[in-house]
């Protein structure tokens, strides 16, 4: 006898996240009435320059370990940070190119959010092992993140505030991370061989048609 069409359960498909090709491996529709989603900067903790909270729930807003390049732009002083597909920075450029860290939710007093470096190679290096630290007292404490250079120390000084009240709560945004992620980098994700700026790095006669 064919099964009842009662007891049939629907096939649930499962897309894969667009982060998925960018990953180290060697969104939803937006609801709610938050102000425009637009790009946050892409700092370490210690160049935030003030005190720091970073988001507690890694599984929601900790990205993985993800592949970045520098690219340079013309007119530009400073290079652009890039995302790249893992396999197209292994097939085109040196491993040496090719940054690999995490991105996390953290914001400044007053909810001045931005996206966070978490280290996540050479760990045994102080400058990564410290940030690596403060980002995770981050979690729980305000802390100021401040390089030791000046000192003669290879590392970042870590300090808490003096008051665990001295800012309010962060009002996390609702935005899920990809949704950051991908305004934050909408220029900027290197997906195939010719794009702009993977041509730009390996020295390919730009396309101006």
């Amino acid at each position: 006898m064919a099964e009842s069409e009662e007891n049939v359960v629907p096939l649930q498909i499962v897309k894969p996240s667009f982060l998925e090709p960018f990953k180290s491996k060697r969104g939803p529709t937006i609801a709610g009435v938050e102000t425009l989603l637009t790009a946050l900067p892409v700092i370490r903790i210690a160049d935030a320059n003030d005190f720091a909270r970073v988001h507690p729930c890694e599984e929601d807003y900790w990205s993985p370990e993800l592949c970045f390049v520098s690219v340079p732009i013309h007119g530009d002083k400073r290079d652009k940070l890039h995302l790249i597909e893992e396999d197209i920075a292994m097939t085109h450029l040196s491993a040496k190119r090719v940054r690999r860290f995490r991105l996390a939710l953290a914001t400044k007093p007053y909810d001045a959010m931005f996206l966070c470096i978490v280290p996540t190679q050479n760990l045994d290096n102080p400058w990564n092992d410290s940030a690596l630290k403060a980002v995770e007292k981050a979690k729980t404490h305000w802390v100021q993140v401040t390089s030791r250079k000046a000192e003669g120390v290879e590392g970042y000084k870590i300090d808490p505030a003096q008051d665990i009240d001295a800012f309010p709560p962060p009002k996390w945004t609702t935005r899920t991370l990809e949704e950051l992620i991908k305004v934050t980098f909408a220029d900027a994700m290197i997906v195939n061989d010719d794009h702009p700026a993977l041509r730009r790095l390996i020295g390919v006669r730009q396309n101006l048609s």
